[in-house]
């Protein structure tokens, strides 16, 4: 009886014990099961970006405040996040025609972000098929035929010039961004915030017509001022022929009274020596005389006692002999 007794009452005692350690393990399992349910139902959105939460593939509803939320576990719904940040996309470099038909090469970029408006968010997922980076590839394509539009009402002195007040670079990146701004929010509902040229070159040909154009500019530059420089020194040439003939008809016109002054001093010094010694004026006379006409090289063939010669032979003091006079002829 006590040996038939005893495994009874060790199975009772075990038992138990049996069955809490498999209602902690059963516990545990279901705890860990809630955990990854939990943690598969939790979305956490970024600050900057968004969550787009979709339904087998169809967006159901956009999550755009930062913080933590909940959806449906995989597969009946998954999410994907899209950033909100500024991003800047660079085209390739571009083949564009201006106004004249010249050939240029430009190369632009373009910094755009998305809102966090949930219409404009699906509408730039539905543009990309749920891929942001389809939308960056499309806009490139975007960005070179907004080129070769705004490219085509430039001419390139516009772009290309010695002239730094002629180029209009500002005006030609405005109007590109005026196209491309219209044209990504209307398609993939972006906002653009700036559009630049990032590079600017020229193919051979319209290289050679550049330089022909500017060497075309430069000769009609040098023209103008040579044509001024001219002017300038006919004007220059004329004021100092004005200004020289007036300083000679001064100078004449003090001359002559310079002279006649003298001529007056002279006439009352000849006057007052021909009043004080006639003779003495005589023979000096005769001496200015013979100074005046006589030269190095002159030869004369004078009577020597008449005058003005007459004063080389005759001392002063002296009468001057006077030619013997002409007898009329006797009448008959």
């Amino acid at each position: 009886m006590s040996q038939a007794g005893a495994p009874s009452l060790s199975g009772d005692a075990t038992g138990p014990r049996f069955g809490v350690a498999g209602l902690a393990r059963f516990l545990l399992a279901g705890t860990i099961v809630a955990g990854a349910a939990m943690f598969s139902c939790a979305v956490m959105v970024p600050a900057g970006e968004a969550m787009v939460v979709t339904s087998f593939g169809a967006p159901v509803r956009v999550l755009t405040s930062p913080g933590l939320a909940w959806k449906w576990p995989a597969p009946i719904e998954a999410t994907i996040p899209v950033d909100l940040r500024l991003h800047t996309t660079s085209g390739g470099l571009a083949d564009v025609g201006t106004r004249e038909g010249l050939r240029i090469l430009v190369q632009a970029y373009v910094a755009w972000s998305l809102p966090d408006d949930p219409g404009r968010i699906r509408q730039y997922l539905r543009a990309g098929g749920n891929d942001p980076d389809e939308v960056a590839r499309q806009l490139r394509s975007l960005l070179g035929s907004a080129l070769q539009i705004t490219a085509s009402d430039f001419a390139l002195s516009d772009l290309v010039n010695t002239n730094p007040a002629h180029v209009r670079l500002d005006a030609f990146e405005a109007a590109l961004a005026t196209t491309v701004r219209r044209q990504a929010l209307d398609m993939y509902g972006i906002s653009i915030s700036q559009v630049g040229v990032e590079r600017l070159s020229l193919p051979a040909e319209t290289l050679t017509a550049t330089v022909a154009r500017m060497r075309a500019e430069r000769e009609t530059v040098a023209a103008e001022r040579t044509a001024e420089g001219l002017r300038q020194a006919a004007a220059i040439r004329s004021d100092a022929t004005r200004d020289s003939r007036i300083l000679a008809s001064h100078a004449r016109a003090e001359a002559a009274g310079i002279e006649a002054d003298a001529q007056q001093k002279a006439a009352s010094i000849y006057g007052a020596s021909y009043a004080r010694d006639p003779q003495l004026y005589a023979m000096l006379r005769s001496l200015d005389t013979l100074s005046a006409i006589v030269g190095a090289r002159t030869r004369l063939i004078l009577r020597t006692d008449s005058a003005p010669f007459a004063a080389l032979s005759n001392a002063p003091g002296t009468q001057i002999s006077q030619p013997p006079a002409q007898t009329a002829p006797a009448r008959r």
